[in-house]
């Protein structure tokens, strides 16, 4: 019986399965070092002198950046924007459906459903309603390390005592993931004016949340890495050996 094999160039299964054994490979990483989360999210740690009510061995600081008025407007509007996308993009397959027979778009209508799909599945199902909501770990502002009065648990662990809405994994960086993904459906030249500021948000709104001590750097890349595995895994089901060359949504 022959084995899987990589074709070259990769098939979309190919590059799913690829990201699927590196989003694994991350968090075993992660979960095995865990300094690596505890130096990064110091780096924007702000120690300051803890006043007389503090206990001994208390933490006393901030996050300042997150108190920041320009960072934290711009953290709204990157908030919002891929579902303001998601709400255009929900418009055009509404829109394709009002057509029939030769000027139906078949090709659009699939991309905009990988987009949509990969959104309520990646961000919203996996990340926002069973990963955020189950796993329990504490944000880094609520940590000892930091100020905070919960223990600090490494990625992937259960042994962490946040209840609701918590850190492990980012909802807002697997929303900035999903954004970049629809470069590939954006056709020329329209791909290559928008590739600088779709890249520069995708990459800015997990950082945002790493500064304001709002997530640790395994939940940011681990968040932003899966919605590109759900997008590509969705992408890899609904492909076919035929390539219509109008693939733009």
């Amino acid at each position: 019986m022959s084995g899987w094999r990589i074709s070259f160039p990769p098939t979309a299964a190919d590059i799913f399965v690829g990201l699927f054994c590196l989003w694994w490979l991350l968090l075993v990483i992660f979960y095995a070092f865990p300094g690596i989360d505890l130096a990064t999210s110091h780096y924007f740690f702000t120690p300051a002198t803890c006043d007389a009510t503090a206990l001994a061995g208390d933490v006393c600081g901030s996050f300042t950046l997150a108190g920041n008025w320009f960072l934290k407007n711009l953290r709204v509007i990157f908030f919002r924007l891929p579902y303001v996308v998601a709400i255009v993009q929900l418009g055009f397959l509404i829109a394709c459906y009002t057509q029939h027979g030769a000027t139906f778009n078949a090709v659009r209508a699939r991309n905009l459903k990988v987009a949509l799909g990969s959104l309520l599945i990646g961000p919203g199902l996996i990340v926002n309603l069973i990963l955020k909501e189950h796993w329990g770990r504490p944000r880094p502002v609520s940590v000892t390390e930091f100020g905070g009065m919960m223990d600090f648990v490494q990625a992937g662990s259960f042994a962490g005592k946040c209840v609701s809405n918590c850190s492990f994994i980012s909802g807002e960086a697997a929303s900035a993931g999903w954004l970049l993904c629809l470069l590939v459906f954006i056709p020329q030249p329209a791909r290559t004016g928008l590739f600088l500021p779709v890249v520069a948000v995708s990459l800015l709104t997990p950082m945002m949340r790493l500064a304001f001590g709002g997530h640790f750097l395994s939940d940011i890349i681990l968040g932003w890495l899966l919605a590109v595995v759900v997008f590509a895994g969705l992408y890899a089901f609904t492909d076919s050996s035929h390539r219509p060359k109008n693939s733009e949504i």
